[in-house]
């Protein structure tokens, strides 16, 4: 017990420092609030006493001021059933207390003062010849040869039992109050830190047995909503990872055919070099099937590192779409010698990645020449926005749609065809990170048609003209520049 004391005091959590300030806080407040409830109610009770002591005094002025000697026929019997006790002070000093009056009041400059000016109630507490506190007043009396002043005065000790009592409930309730207080704010502090627990676990439990799965949420505060941005983390996490493995899975059944048909070649020339069993021009075949392999093997690497590369990785500059797309132009035309390229090419203005868009460009080029026959047309057209790639191929077939942009997908009119099977993966990565978008389709001539959406700035005839129609004037000279 000792040791869970210590350490809850010495390691506090953020639940228990959320308690610990509650309860403080509720006790800041019941000690002001007490303190302050205590000084009105005493400045209450006094004031009643002297405004009750002030017009009795007032009143018993008029009485002795007919017959000073006598202190106008008041006894000691009627000053002791209002518990009163009487003085009456000469400027002098002189003093006339009512004939068998067993306490005697204190009284000093303060009403000696008021009985030589005749003006003024002077109140104030004073100790009695008994030795117990009293509350006096003195007013001047009138129309009395002299100056003289009436003291009246009752003992204190109803008040200050009142006081007593007061303060006796102020200390019961606000420690009941400070108690409830630190139990409300240790229940609020556990139910606040609900989500951050299982926020916590959710952590550790990620950690030690590498699940994914997100935290039910409930409500829509700030624990909550952090809670929402780490099931979001959860997902990406996990997406990633299902990417990965697939990229994984997928890349190691591509990477085995080429390695066992280029260490099976391998293993023939080795062969040969010790029985000479290859007959004359089968050794230069073989190695230019190693060559091709070789060929395909660095293609299909070089497309992998495209696509797990980093976009933070990248540059990005303004350029013009139309010059990407002439140089893709140049180097696939050399690839299709017979064939008759059809371009129409405006301009867009853009800021991206030059490399990557160039290689998405030819990727769309390169398949289009890979299915179009001998002496076909290649329709280019750059227009608006938009960049269109059609062929006289084949096409694609409409079950095929749907997976044509998934890495490694291969139709069945192209498994005999050279190539990675992630060109147009790369296309549909490269456009979806500038934010744009890549659809496959038909041609209206049977091939297939793709058509790619990149946001830019059309240039016609060399006035920039933004693409929203409410584009300002210093918008226009920036697109410009």
């Amino acid at each position: 017990m000792i040791q869970r004391l210590r350490r809850f005091f010495s390691l506090p959590s953020v639940q228990r420092r959320i308690g610990i300030l509650t309860g403080v806080a509720v006790a800041v407040a019941v000690a002001v609030t007490g303190f302050a409830g205590y000084l009105t109610a005493q400045f209450s009770l006094y004031d009643q006493l002297d405004r009750e002591l002030t017009q009795i005094a007032t009143l018993t002025s008029d009485a002795i001021g007919t017959d000073v000697q006598a202190l106008g026929g008041i006894d000691q019997q009627a000053l002791r059933s209002v518990n009163l006790n009487l003085v009456l002070l000469r400027s002098d000093g002189y003093r006339a207390a009512v004939p068998g009056e067993r306490v005697s009041l204190e009284t000093g400059d303060d009403e000696l003062a008021l009985a030589r000016l005749q003006e003024g109630v002077s109140h104030r507490t004073v100790h009695g010849s008994d030795g117990q506190l009293y509350r006096i007043v003195a007013v001047p009396l009138p129309r009395v040869d002299g100056s003289y002043a009436l003291v009246i005065g009752r003992p204190l000790a109803p008040t200050l039992s009142i006081l007593s009592d007061l303060r006796i409930v102020l200390v019961l309730f606000g420690s009941g109050g400070v108690g409830l207080g630190a139990i409300i704010g240790a229940l609020i502090a556990r139910s606040s830190m609900r989500p951050i627990r299982e926020l916590t676990r959710a952590v550790t439990r990620v950690t030690q047995t590498d699940s994914l799965d997100p935290i039910e949420v409930e409500g829509d505060d700030e624990l909550s909503q952090l809670t929402r941005s780490f099931n979001t983390m959860l997902y990406s996490l996990a997406s990633s990872r299902a990417r990965q493995n697939r990229l994984i899975v997928d890349a190691s059944h591509e990477l085995r055919t080429p390695l066992t048909s280029l260490r099976t070649n391998i293993e023939l020339l080795v062969a040969d070099e010790k029985s000479g069993m290859l007959p004359e021009g089968a050794r230069k075949e073989i190695l230019r099937d190693i060559a091709a392999q070789l060929a395909e093997f660095t293609s299909l690497i070089g497309d992998l590192v495209q696509l797990t590369r980093a976009p933070a990785k990248t540059t990005r500059i303004p350029l013009n779409l139309r010059d990407v797309v002439e140089s893709a132009l140049q180097r696939v035309r050399r690839r299709g010698p017979g064939l008759t390229f059809d371009v129409e090419l405006n301009s867009l203005h853009l800021v991206g990645e030059e490399d990557t868009l160039e290689r998405a460009v030819t990727n769309l080029l390169d398949n289009a020449v890979k299915f179009s026959p001998a002496g076909g047309t290649i329709r280019v057209l750059l227009e608006g926005d938009q960049l269109r790639i059609s062929d006289q191929g084949p096409g694609i077939a409409e079950d095929d749609l749907p997976h044509i942009f998934d890495r490694f997908y291969r139709s069945d009119k192209a498994r005999h065809t050279p190539g990675t099977g992630l060109g147009l993966s790369i296309v549909a990565q490269t456009v979806a990170r500038h934010g744009g978008w890549v659809r496959a389709s038909r041609s209206a001539e049977g091939g297939a048609e793709f058509t790619m959406r990149l946001p830019g700035f059309v240039t016609r005839e060399g006035l920039n003209l933004d693409l929203a129609e409410n584009a300002d004037e210093s918008e226009r000279e920036e697109a410009e520049t």
